[in-house]
């Protein structure tokens, strides 16, 4: 066989996307490793540093991750690598927003940049307009 058909996996939306995020993530990785960084670990911080004051639930809700997957990453955050800080929630007597200190703050526009970086050589092939229409479509789908 010279040429292996996958038209029809072609046709299913789920194909796509995961070809799609193997591509993203293959350079994503790299970037982010010389922040210390995990996709997930991006996400969390990227989301706390433009919604300061952001809670654990709201975290776990918007990333679909289980709360107890975070917690050790919010403690590592906090106590090893000094780029978050807890303060009582405005008005949430129970809660606890998060933030990023100084230090997060650096690391999380750095890491930003890196990720747009990748996002534009993943995106390379598709006009202006294109990526526009590409991530509408996707938000579509999962939102």
């Amino acid at each position: 066989m010279d040429q292996v058909d996958t038209s029809f996996l072609q046709t299913l939306v789920g194909y796509g996307a995961r070809r799609v995020s193997l591509a993203a993530i293959a350079s994503f990785l790299p970037r982010m490793a010389a922040y210390e960084l995990r996709p997930v670990e991006f996400s969390v911080l990227s989301l706390i540093h433009h919604n300061p004051g952001i809670t654990s639930r709201q975290l776990c809700s918007v990333l679909n991750i289980q709360p107890p997957n975070l917690v050790g990453m919010l403690q590592h955050y906090e106590k090893k690598r000094g780029l978050i800080e807890r303060r009582p929630h405005p008005s949430d007597g129970r809660a606890l927003g998060l933030h990023l200190t100084t230090a997060g703050r650096q690391l999380a526009r750095k890491a930003e940049h890196a990720a747009s970086q990748n996002d534009a050589q993943v995106t390379a092939r598709l006009s202006a307009a294109e990526r526009r229409t590409l991530l509408r479509l996707l938000e579509k789908i999962y939102l």
